[in-house]
């Protein structure tokens, strides 16, 4: 069984990081090696990322849901002091909001070939899930 999580780190990750670290580079004019530093990687994968041969499985650049998001991480990442759970629950919005526009649906096919594409629709209805989940927890309480 593959969750979309599973699918979210081979695609939507990588494509999320590379925005942020071409964003950090070209709009922000940092050196690659300072946006290395900030994302915690190396100065070839931001390299890699600025010259699109690496977190391209999927195009998500054309999203107008997550420009707004993807410049306030980089905004966060940019100040430097940021708080890391406002950084991280940007982070998981944008992930969701990909999601949502369908677009892992043919990497969870390829990869699982049994789900029914037409059938699931988990990461479109992402939202009502959420609130399920918030339910469950205030109901622990």
């Amino acid at each position: 069984m593959i969750l979309p999580c599973e699918i979210a780190v081979k695609s939507v990750i990588p494509a999320v990081k590379a925005l942020i670290a071409k964003q950090l580079v070209e709009r922000h004019d940092l050196k690659q090696e300072k946006v290395a530093e900030i994302l915690g990687i190396s100065q070839s994968a931001v390299s890699k990322y600025t010259r699109k041969v690496r977190g391209y499985a999927i195009k998500i650049d054309d999203i107008e849901e997550i420009e707004p998001l993807v410049e306030k991480m980089v905004s966060l990442l940019e100040e430097g002091n940021y708080q890391r759970r406002e950084f991280l629950k940007t982070f998981c919005q944008t992930c969701m909001t990909i999601r949502k526009t369908g677009i892992m649906c043919q990497f969870c096919q390829k990869t699982e070939p049994k789900i029914a594409i037409e059938e699931c629709d988990f990461c479109l209805n992402s939202q009502s899930s959420k609130r399920k989940l918030i339910r469950i927890r205030a109901d622990k309480v």
